[in-house]
């Protein structure tokens, strides 16, 4: 039986003979070789080696020169388009008459104006003197040559910008630097406290827990003895957009309801958000919630004097302890169970506070920014003083009071904007002691828009400038010991709430820009760049997912100094602005995590939105129209900060004029800042309303 053809084989070797007729050669058989067919297989010879491979290698290095052209020109249309957009954006907000802007009377805003004309005049005239060559070869007072008029007039600044003005501003600048430095090394203490906390865990401890169910004694019923008796504050002001999740986090929270009692405090002058708030209470308490609804008619003292309004109850004599949560807080079912045992046998322990988690803090850059900031305050700042002094400033939220200690140093005391520091300073020159829980978070928000932000920055830096001149000479006459009162005069208030935000605004957005029109006066580039580097990565390392922002963070501290120093001169002088007291708004935002929780724990009585059938058809339809109305969102503008604009201009000016000396960091350093500045005062940064 005959092979069959291999007909693969043929088809591959007719190929072959195509595609390379050089390789296989088929030499004609001669006489000697007896008739067979000879095959010669030659090998490519090295120069048509190398000539492919170069070929090849051309081939690929033009695809791959492509690719990259492609590559830069997506970027550059993406960064165009952006600069476009940004450019729309700003001339649209500055052309519209509708635009709102902040206040242009402010004294500080004046004298931002008149340091940005002279900036200017200063800019032309070193631009002229440049130009003409006078900045190689200056011109001398007392040279023998004849000088013209313009010549003249800059040889008379140049001596007096050597003699007269260099040197009081260097002064300044040696003063700020040294303040800085402190400022830098306490910082340092701050971290390696923290770090030493971690290091060797140490934590508060509580002297006893909670089971997931109170004890039954002999007749079944359950013993709520150990479990003492809690008054749940929740003070609010036309809350519309957070009440019932703040109120529902409250009534689910796992503790006896017969030991705790709800107090929402509702200063609305709204009609309709009062009317929402009556009838979330309502509904809890057809729930058998113990919660109580009360609403001021005079609204003096603003959030103290709703506390001490609550608080001058009769039956709060009958409670133990308070917690208080502002209206955009949700605290875990557990909080409770996890805070009031470090009170068990610790009777010097008035005040447990617990760190804030935020629910928003991806919503965008501005509140990426602010999470940075607080999570240092909150896992350096408060744990640190917590551990080793036993003393923190009260955040006013999220933690639970002794009432004890409370009637102890005071009250609610209404004569400041930071109630909440006032009474913890008090509490602690009459002995008390606070402890701080790191590992229990309670939820809230982070203002989204610049406006909102700002009035609050604003609030918290004028207001313990107040309380540092009230509460002055009680300091110096209370009976604490001497470390304490230094540490309170010298750390908690000069240090951290006067001496940052002065140097801060004053080096970077004041001397900085002089020291390049008043080269005499030198500002080194380790101040500039090196050591705020350094304090920015170990402002970041409690939150290490936000690596990335460590640049936008560091200039928008630096922008954000205008605010603080204008509410920390404000404070301490009693101007007007200082006593304004404006709410946060809030967007009502809820992690998934804790509406679902809200679902299981309240059943459909959560998830409506209305009254049980018990109520009245009107009330019903009433509250509809409400909700409705609840829906409906007043307009919002995206607004100009003059200052902000003001002190754009200034650095951008100190930029130009610090390349005319070459100066390369300190010329990136204005550059970026000063775009960062504009970018603020544009108001683009935080919500864009469209």
């Amino acid at each position: 039986m005959s092979r069959p053809s291999n007909h693969e084989f043929q088809q591959w070797w007719n190929k072959q003979r195509e595609t390379n007729p050089e390789v296989l050669l088929l030499k004609k058989p001669d006489e000697t070789a007896n008739g067979f067919l000879s095959l010669e297989i030659r090998t490519p010879t090295a120069e048509s080696t190398v000539e492919k491979e170069r070929t090849r290698s051309a081939r690929q290095l033009s695809w791959v020169c492509l690719l990259k052209f492609q590559q830069i020109a997506g970027s550059l249309a993406w960064v165009t388009n952006g600069v476009v957009l940004l450019l729309r954006t700003a001339n649209r907000r500055i052309a519209s008459p509708n635009s709102p802007a902040d206040s242009s009377t402010s004294r500080l805003y004046r004298a931002i104006k008149v340091f940005l004309a002279l900036v200017l005049l200063l800019l032309g005239f070193e631009l002229l003197a440049y130009f003409q060559g006078w900045h190689f070869s200056p011109p001398s007072v007392g040279s023998a040559a004849v000088l013209g008029f313009v010549e003249r007039v800059y040889a008379h600044w140049l001596d007096i910008r050597a003699n007269y003005l260099a040197p009081p501003l260097q002064s300044l600048t040696n003063l700020c630097i040294v303040l800085f430095l402190i400022q830098s090394v306490d910082r340092l203490i701050l971290m390696f406290g923290c770090f030493w906390i971690k290091f060797r865990k140490l934590k508060p401890k509580a002297a006893m827990e909670y089971g997931d169910s109170p004890p039954m004694d002999e007749e079944g019923n359950e013993n709520v003895d150990d479990y003492p008796m809690v008054l749940v504050q929740i003070p609010m002001c036309n809350e519309r957009e957070v009440y019932q999740q703040s109120i529902a986090a409250v009534c689910v929270q796992d503790w006896p309801r017969q030991r705790m009692l709800v107090q929402v405090l509702d200063d609305s002058d709204e009609l309709d958000v009062q009317m929402l708030i009556k009838a979330e209470v309502q509904k809890w308490q057809q729930r058998g919630v113990r919660i109580l609804y009360r609403h001021r008619l005079i609204r003096t003292g603003y959030k103290a004097g709703n506390l001490k309004s609550a608080m001058g109850c009769d039956y709060v004599k009958d409670y133990e302890f308070v917690a208080i949560f502002d209206a955009d807080f949700q605290p875990g079912p557990d909080f409770l169970k996890k805070t009031i045992p470090h009170f068990k046998g610790n009777d010097d322990i008035a005040l447990v506070q617990t760190r804030w988690s935020f629910v928003n803090k991806d919503e965008n850059l501005l509140t990426r920014l602010q999470n940075i900031n607080l999570s240092f305050h909150f896992e350096v700042e408060q744990q640190v003083n917590g551990v080793f002094l036993n003393f923190f400033g009260f955040n006013g939220t999220a933690g639970v009071w002794r009432i004890k200690a409370l009637e102890d140093c005071g009250g609610w005391l209404e004569r400041t904007t930071v109630e909440d520091m006032d009474v913890a300073v008090r509490a602690h020159l009459c002995g008390w002691k606070f402890i701080y829980l790191d590992d229990v978070k309670c939820l809230c928000e982070l203002p989204e828009s610049y406006e909102a932000y700002k009035k609050q920055q604003h609030r918290w830096h004028s207001g313990p400038m107040q309380l540092f001149r009230l509460c002055f000479v009680d300091v110096i006459r209370s009976k604490v010991s001497l470390a304490k009162k230094v540490n309170l005069i010298f750390l908690f208030f000069l240090l951290r709430k006067l001496i940052l935000p002065f140097y801060s605004f004053t080096l970077f957005c004041i001397i900085l820009p002089l020291t390049m029109f008043l080269p005499e006066a030198q500002l080194p580039a380790w101040v500039v760049c090196y050591v705020p580097g350094v304090m920015s990565i170990l402002n970041i390392l409690p939150a290490p997912r936000s690596f990335p922002f460590i640049v936008p963070f560091l200039l928008f501290e630096n922008t954000m100094s205008v605010t603080k120093f204008n509410a920390m001169i404000s404070g301490l002088f009693r101007f007007g602005s200082s006593y304004e007291w404006i709410v946060t708004k809030k967007s009502g935002r809820s992690s998934e995590t804790d509406l679902v929780a809200f679902e299981k724990e309240s059943g459909p009585l959560v998830r409506s939105n209305s009254l049980y059938r018990s109520s009245s058809e009107s009330g019903i339809d009433e509250l509809s129209k409400l909700e409705v109305s609840k829906k409906s969102v007043k307009s919002k503008k995206n607004r100009l900060y003059r200052k902000e604009l003001a002190l754009a201009f200034i650095l951008l000016t100190a930029s130009l004029r610090s390349l005319l000396s070459a100066q390369g960091i300190h010329f990136y350093f204005l550059l970026f800042q000063g775009i960062t500045f504009l970018v603020v005062g544009l108001d683009l940064i935080g919500e864009q309303v469209s």
